[in-house]
Formats: structure tokens, sequence, C-alpha cells
């Protein structure tokens, strides 16, 4: 019975070590789909050894600058394009790298005041984005509409504004920050809406948008939301553990059921 009780107290003793050695990660995300896919993960990562700390946060502004002061150690709210536009202006030591690549939230065109693109009259108001990185890509989406032209030789890595587009219908366009599209469309005709803050307001692009981006298309295969982190920690063991908790099939049917598109293969 003594021999009994011993092991039972030497096990009791060794969880508790295990438990007191677990690794603590703090993740800053936006709230959907990266917060609730967190969550969702939340418990798999407390099984590989690692405790979970999500913070929630609804602008763009403190994620990067956050994890590259070492507040957190990964932040979860952005596409690649946004990360590198962060880099270019970063001192060195403040870079980030990204890692655990996703899913991609179509872009879309949301129904504003007017319901159909053939509504379109001239003098209309567009609202768009007024960072660089997501301007350029909402006039190539309006573009693709057919709404505008845009410059010879533009792509994703131009910085495109009303003032370098073709604009036969006189439309006008009004720049705001990205999280305040939504709440623009009473007073607009349409608005385009990242897939991210799209969701936020409840909006599905397949569904609610009258165009969106493509599957399959250049914007779908450049903005890749991704993980970012410090680069000394780009292997470290609590990337491996979130890779390995994502790449599930709860999170990827997370992510289609919030009408994104995953870009990962569901480990085996």
């Amino acid at each position: 019975m003594k021999k009994v009780v011993a092991i039972l107290l030497a096990l009791a003793l060794s969880l508790g070590t295990v438990a007191a050695v677990a690794e603590t990660i703090k993740i800053i995300a936006t709230p959907n789909p990266h917060a609730q896919i967190l969550e969702l993960v939340k418990e798999d990562l407390a099984a590989l050894g690692f405790e979970l700390e999500i913070e929630i946060n609804e602008g763009y502004l403190v994620e990067n600058p956050s994890t590259a002061a070492g507040d957190t150690q990964a932040n979860f709210f952005q596409h690649i394009p946004y990360l590198t536009q962060y880099n270019e202006t970063a001192a060195d030591d403040q870079k980030l790298v990204y890692v655990v690549p996703t899913h991609f939230e179509p872009m879309g065109l949301y129904p504003g005041t007017k319901s159909s693109l053939d509504e379109l009259a001239e003098g209309d108001i567009i609202v768009v984005p007024n960072d660089p990185v997501n301007m350029t890509r909402a006039f190539i989406l309006l573009a693709d509409a057919g709404l505008v032209e845009l410059p010879e030789g533009t792509t994703l890595e131009s910085a495109v504004t009303k003032y370098d587009i073709g604009n036969p219908k006189n439309l006008e366009f009004q720049d705001v920050n990205a999280e305040l599209a939504p709440t623009m469309r009473d007073g607009a005709a349409f608005v385009v809406i990242n897939g991210n803050n799209a969701s936020l307001a409840g909006l599905i692009p397949g569904k609610d948008a009258v165009y969106f981006e493509q599957p399959g298309s250049q914007a779908a295969e450049a903005y890749v939301n991704i993980f970012a982190v410090k680069p000394e920690n780009a292997d470290a063991d609590f990337v491996k553990a979130l890779e390995q908790t994502v790449y599930t099939q709860k999170v990827y049917d997370l992510i289609v059921n919030s009408g994104f598109v995953p870009v990962f293969e569901v480990a085996e």
C-alpha cells in the first residue's frame, strides 16, 4: 500500500512539474476569424505544453509594434503585403517575419445606398480603404469590375490612388480607415471592404458583395493571412505547435464557414 501511495505521489509531483514549466505565449489578434481560430486551438496548444493568452484588438496599428517590442510573441491579423509595408519603415530590430499561412479573405464591393452595379450613376460615391496597400488592391478590384481604368502595368505592388486612375463615370472616391468602411454604407453607393472587416459586420463576400476577388486570382495568392513573429522565433517550438494545431479540419471548417478561403491542406 505504501508503495502505491509513493507511486501516486511521484506521479502527482511529475504532473505538477510539467504544468509548472508550460510555456506561455501571448498572441494579439483581430476578432474574426483570427481570434476565433486561436480560441479553437487553445486547448490543443495546452496539450502540447503551451498556455495561450489572446489579446484582441480591432485596429491595425498596435499589433506589429507589440510583437516587435516583445510584449506579444506573435500577432495574427494581417496579410503578407501589409507586413511587407510595415517592414519597409521599421527599424532593423523591429522587423518581423511571417509564419503559418492560413487563409485568404476576399476583398469585396458591398452595396450601400444602391444594390446593383447597374444602378451606378455618374458622381456616385464609392468608399475605399485609405492605407496604400489596400487602396491599390481596392482599385484593382474596381477595375476588374469594370468601374475604373488602371495605369498601364499596375500590379498589387503599385501605389495607386484616385488621382492615378481613369474614371469614366466620374465617380467620387472617399478613403477611410479600413475598419470604418462597413459603417459608411449609408452614405455611399458602394463600399469596398476587406474580408476581415466585412465578417465583423456580418457580411460574407460570396453572398453579400456585388463583386469580390476570386480564389486563384493574383490577390488570392498574394493576400494570404499569416502569423507574424520576430525573426529569432521563426523556428521556435511554439510556432511549430501553432502549425500543428491550426492545420486541422476544425480550423479549416471555421475558415470556410466564415466565408474565407483556407490556403493549407489538413495535416493527417
